[in-house]
């Protein structure tokens, strides 16, 4: 018995130890401002922040929306089916004591309900065959003169920004994809 209980703990403690390394609950960040407390060998913290995220620059080409595409699909329709019905429920009582004990026995009908989802026909959807997608493609990317055309996946904002500015503007922004 005394195995089990310490199979048991060493469970919990490999599966929190895997939830706090995954949620990243340290205690060195805060929240707030994004700042991660780098620290070197000795452990301590040398207030570094970490680096920004990967940006892009170049003169801006051209910008192309891709909408969302959607086709009609059937699925099954599940519909919510309940019954009902009584069952017998035993109860029992006791009085007395020793020799003189005395059991007595009676049963009541008791109502239940009982529900699930079911097949019921069909009912038609519309699927997403592909996502809506904002593209910007640049030339000169990152002050590279060979590289030219190269498409960008950005969001809905940088888009508009992108599409508002004149072509072969300079542009910098952080991609959320490569290709178009």
């Amino acid at each position: 018995m005394f195995g089990r209980h310490l199979r048991v703990a060493g469970v919990t403690a490999v599966l929190l130890a895997g939830l706090v390394a995954c949620s990243g609950g340290s205690g060195d960040a805060d929240e707030g401002t994004g700042y991660v407390a780098a620290t070197d060998n000795s452990g301590a913290a040398t207030g570094q922040r970490p680096p920004e995220p990967d940006t892009v620059s170049g003169r801006r080409d051209t910008v192309r929306h891709l909408p969302v595409e959607t086709a009609r699909a059937t699925r099954p329709r599940l519909v919510r089916k309940c019954t009902t019905g009584t069952r017998r429920v035993r109860h029992t009582s006791s009085s007395g004591a020793g020799a003189r004990r005395r059991t007595r026995t009676w049963y009541t009908s008791e109502r239940y309900s009982s529900c699930r989802k079911v097949h019921s026909g069909t009912e038609s959807y519309r699927r997403i065959v592909r996502p809506e997608k904002w593209c910007v493609r640049l030339d000169d990317v990152d002050g590279d003169k060979a590289r030219d055309d190269i498409w960008y996946r950005v969001t809905s904002a940088v888009y508009d920004d992108a599409r508002d500015t004149d072509k072969h503007a300079r542009m910098e922004f952080i991609p959320t994809g490569n290709g178009c």
